[in-house]
This record gives structure tokens, C-alpha cells and sequence, in this order.
């Protein structure tokens, strides 16, 4: 009789952890997706910037990243984006998979430039993006590098007229598998 009272708890003990592991698997898979929790990474907070990977930002795979730029950091109109990355990313980016969206619509480009020695992509667009709207920034048909860590791309802005000099809008700490 003991044995059975015993073999009964063990086995709703082994049920609930293993229903805890397969429930908390998906969750997992998805955290690699998004920014999540951030500490210590020497980013000012107001400073970080939201994005997020549609395919799991898995090293050495094809991938979209989202970057978001929100509208209360587009103080002044936009005419060019420039994208930097850290020179020990190794991944690839296809410049004819890049678009910059407001309000879910595409906005026409004028000019992309990888600059690659710089490690900087260039965005010039056809029109200004207006000050106070929220910007997505979307490079498609990424290969992730082939080693997985974290990589902090700095996006900066110039205004149409003003003297080329790209002022800060915030950093995404991107995390590759």
C-alpha cells in the first residue's frame, strides 16, 4: 500500500515538471525573438531601442530584423538613416531586402549604401520621414553571423538641409542565438 501512495505522488511529481518543461519550451524559443530583460549593458535605458528577429535570430541562418526607432526619438525630420554594427558581426545583409515603413507602408528610397569597411549601411531616403512618427527599419534576407552573441547596432539620422552630421537616436542590443 505504501508502495502505491509512493509511486502515485512520484508520478504526479514527474508529470508536473515535465508539463513545466514543455510548457516554458515555447516561451524559451520565443525570448529569442525580442529584446526581453537587458542588465549591464552599458545602454542608458531611455537610450535602448526595440526590434525584433521573425525567425528566431539563429546563427548562421536567413533572418528578418525589425528595428524600431519610436516617435518621440524622431525629434527632427529624417532624411538619411545610417545603421552601425560592431566590426566582429560577420553577418550579411542584402541591400535590395531593405525598406524604411511608417505606418506599416514602405517608403520610397533613393540610395542604399553597405559600406562595409566602415561597418555602417546607409539609408537615403526620397522624401523626409516627418518628425514624430514612428519608423521601422527592415532588412530582410539577413544571414546571421556564424557565432552567436550579443551586437549592438547604433542608429543615427541626419535631417534633409542640415549639416551632414548623423545625430544619436538610441542603440538595439541584438541577441543572436
Amino acid at each position: 500500500m505504501r508502495f502505491k501512495q509512493r509511486s502515485k505522488s512520484g508520478l504526479l511529481s514527474g508529470l508536473a515538471i515535465a508539463g513545466c518543461l514543455l510548457a516554458g519550451a515555447p516561451v524559451l524559443t520565443w525570448a529569442q525573438s525580442n529584446p526581453g530583460l537587458t542588465i549591464f549593458s552599458g545602454v542608458e535605458r531611455p537610450n535602448e531601442l526595440s526590434y525584433y528577429l521573425d525567425f528566431g535570430g539563429r546563427r548562421n541562418h536567413r533572418d528578418r530584423y525589425r528595428l524600431r526607432v519610436p516617435a518621440d526619438k524622431m525629434e527632427l525630420g529624417v532624411g538619411t538613416f545610417a545603421i552601425s554594427y560592431p566590426d566582429y558581426y560577420d553577418g550579411d545583409f542584402d541591400v535590395d531586402k531593405m525598406e524604411v515603413r511608417v505606418d506599416g507602408e514602405s517608403l520610397p528610397l533613393q540610395e542604399i549604401v553597405w559600406n562595409k569597411p566602415d561597418n555602417v549601411v546607409l539609408l537615403y531616403l526620397e522624401e523626409p520621414v516627418e518628425a514624430g512618427r514612428s519608423v521601422e527599419i527592415v532588412f530582410s534576407n539577413v544571414r546571421n553571423p556564424r557565432f552567436g552573441g550579443t551586437f549592438y547596432f547604433e542608429a543615427r539620422a541626419s535631417t534633409p538641409g542640415d549639416v551632414p552630421l548623423p545625430r544619436y537616436l538610441g542603440t538595439w542590443i541584438i541577441s543572436i542565438e
